[in-house]
């Protein structure tokens, strides 16, 4: 008895709480077309009933599965026939009408959640686009103007990023050069400093061979006056 009588309160509730979220959305409809007192309010007290049947709900359904749980106790304790087929059918009925409830409580908990969810984001973003209508032509001047503004600094900006880079690789290429010629330079004085022991080597040389051709020359000289003489005596 006391099953039924929470399983027929659960119904009632949860046929209460499905038309509050049913009519949830036509509210904020109507919240858009009318004036900014009376909807408002409206509105708050649907969210303040949904937070109290939600609990009311779920109270119930923490007690009716207490006493299915009592009855569970029941017919598996002793002197209860075990093989009863009318008490476990009865049992199971109730199970199942408890699942039913939980499980639709559950759903029409999370569209309300989503249908709230999104009127609140929807009435959001119209706030904004209505604000943004009704500003002022200066304002909307001033925003056009803002928006130039801000496209030429970032022209400004992407045009000095290309002349960054494009000193970057000069700076580049000349540090290159730079190398090339300190190469260069390295070599002309490796070159240069070879230079003088050539010269060195080529006068020593010279100098030997003139020594060598007077040495010459002077034994010829001997020689020939030594033949001389001999021819003469």
């Amino acid at each position: 008895k006391q099953a039924r009588q929470l399983e027929n309160e659960l119904d009632l509730k949860l046929v209460s709480f499905s038309k509050l979220c049913t009519s949830y959305s036509g509210t904020r409809d109507g919240r858009r077309d009318s004036s900014d007192t009376t909807p408002l309010l409206n509105g708050s007290s649907q969210d303040r009933m949904f937070e109290t049947m939600a609990v009311e709900i779920e109270q119930l359904l923490g007690k009716l599965t207490g006493i299915n749980d009592k009855m569970a106790e029941y017919t598996n304790s002793a002197g209860v026939p075990s093989l009863n087929a009318a008490l476990m059918h009865t049992l199971q009925r109730h199970r199942d009408i408890l699942q039913d409830y939980t499980h639709e409580f559950h759903k029409t908990k999370a569209n309300f959640l989503a249908i709230r969810e999104r009127e609140n984001l929807l009435g959001s973003v119209r706030k904004d686009i209505e604000s943004y209508k009704s500003g002022s032509g200066v304002n909307n001047r001033r925003t056009e103007l803002f928006l130039k503004e801000h496209e030429h600094l970032r022209n400004s900006d992407r045009l000095i990023e290309e002349t960054i880079s494009i000193a970057m690789a000069t700076k580049e290429n000349m540090t290159s050069q730079r190398g090339m010629l300190k190469s260069i330079q390295s070599r002309m004085n490796t070159l240069a400093n070879r230079f003088p022991a050539v010269n060195s080597l080529i006068q020593r040389i010279n100098l030997r061979k003139r020594r060598d051709s007077l040495i010459l020359g002077g034994i010829i000289g001997i020689c020939t006056i030594l033949l001389l003489l001999y021819a003469f005596h």
